[in-house]
């Protein structure tokens, strides 16, 4: 019995594991991180630190010696993942497909026991750089060139590994826990995180509460600029559209598929990535590069990872009007992220695209899929709700509202207040 009185080896190790750091009970979470340690893996470790990290939405990490060497331990829990059978952590796949790519010194790829060890780096991840430069207010001719660099072999291995898939090869592919999966229980919607976040509650902006009912049902307007699509439209047409059966029309790819960029490191000789527990060999090629452009520039600055500072630094307000909801808020994308989000459709998105088409396998509702993608990217990745998790009010109202952007085409078309749109044209 693997801590006992607390969980039985046959569920999830590391989901305890995750709830007791998240409860406080910091002592006992690395007691049994030493524990599964040396279960896993034989090591003795030592002086064991969970890292307070606002990134670790779904995941925990942290530090520790063992034999003289010190080490960096990440693992990331997903929902139900003890039930499921497929591979994770897969980098080997990584390295050999040519993307730049840390190996883990240990993998455990057991089911509710998934670890990754590392040596221990000193270089900082590029969301800790990104960070500091988005706290001065300052853009950086060095990042911009390291994402470019990055995009550009992301590209060439994606148009060398880009081949056919089948249905049933897509469904396969651990990916669809960071989408799909995430809508549904055992296949049935509404289900998932979506239920459990959303369905039957209430949600308080500044200005407004309103049962989910009745808020998802209403259209926005977000500075003056009317969206046509309701959340519980994007999120019904989510479910449909990005089936893992379905998104095999557009063939796929090796990849990372959750390269945000508390999982890359930032070193002089360029970016590389760590963490791949959602790589695959047959990824679907639209899907693969959505979570990274969402949680690396559209959830920033500030209000996806430290709501807190969002509220500080900006306001929000809601009221119901004309059969719609209206939120005004000064939170803008900072010119860092919105230079990352040019870079990003320059150097991948775009040429990208024109592959697909020129192969024949670019679906012509492909908008419809990376909009729908990149919605449930900030919805499904935490509780959005005020007063649920991380979030306040301010916070809430910003992460509905970028959410819509980017998954809602505007009424009247505008680039400025269309989020998606350098990706899309």
């Amino acid at each position: 019995m693997w801590m006992a009185g607390i969980l039985p080896a046959s569920e999830s190790r590391t989901g305890a594991l995750r709830e007791l750091a998240a409860r406080g009970e910091t002592a006992a979470a690395e007691a049994g991180i030493a524990a599964l340690l040396a279960e896993l893996f034989g090591l003795t470790a030592t002086d064991v630190r969970i890292n307070r990290d606002q990134y670790s939405l779904n995941s925990l990490n942290g530090f520790f010696s063992a034999g003289g060497a010190d080490y960096f331990f990440k693992f990331h829990q997903e929902d139900g993942e003890e039930a499921m059978a497929g591979e994770y952590y897969r980098a080997g796949i990584l390295a050999a497909a040519g993307l730049p790519v840390d190996m883990p010194v240990h993998v455990s790829r057991e089911p509710g026991a998934q670890i990754l060890v590392y040596r221990r780096r000193n270089e900082p991840r590029f969301a800790d750089t990104l960070r500091a430069l988005d706290e001065r207010n300052e853009t950086s001719p060095r990042a911009l060139a390291a994402e470019a660099a990055l995009n550009e072999k992301l590209l060439a291995v994606y148009r060398r590994t880009l081949h056919p898939i089948t249905p049933a090869q897509s469904a396969g592919e651990p990916i669809h826990q960071l989408f799909h999966n995430r809508l549904v229980d055992a296949g049935a919607f509404p289900g998932g995180r979506y239920k459990s976040f959303y369905l039957n509650q209430e949600v308080t902006l500044p200005g407004v509460t309103l049962p989910w009912a009745e808020f998802s049902r209403l259209r926005f307007v977000i500075n003056g600029a009317a969206y046509r699509d309701t959340l519980e439209t994007l999120f019904t047409r989510a479910e449909a559209r990005l089936r893992p059966t379905a998104l095999a029309d557009a063939g796929g790819v090796t990849a990372h598929g959750d390269a945000h960029n508390a999982n890359v490191w930032d070193s002089a000789d360029g970016l590389s990535f760590f963490d791949p527990a959602f790589a695959g060999e047959h990824v679907p090629a639209l899907l693969a590069e959505v979570k990274s452009t969402f949680h690396n520039i559209l959830a920033h600055p500030f209000w996806l990872y430290d709501p807190d500072i969002a509220a500080a630094r900006h306001s929000a307000s809601a009221r119901v009007e004309g059969g719609a909801l209206h939120i005004t808020t000064d939170w803008a994308p900072s010119p860092l992220r919105r230079a990352l989000l040019e870079v990003k459709a320059r150097s991948f998105w775009r040429p990208w695209l024109a592959e697909l088409q020129s192969r024949g396998v670019l679906p012509p509702d492909w908008r419809d899929v990376l909009r729908l993608a990149l919605f449930l990217c900030p919805t499904l990745v935490m509780n959005l709700r005020a007063g649920a998790g991380r979030h306040n009010p301010v916070s809430s109202a910003i992460g509905f509202a970028v959410a819509v952007m980017a998954g809602s085409p505007p009424v009247a078309a505008a680039a400025d207040i269309d989020l998606a749109a350098p990706l899309l044209t």
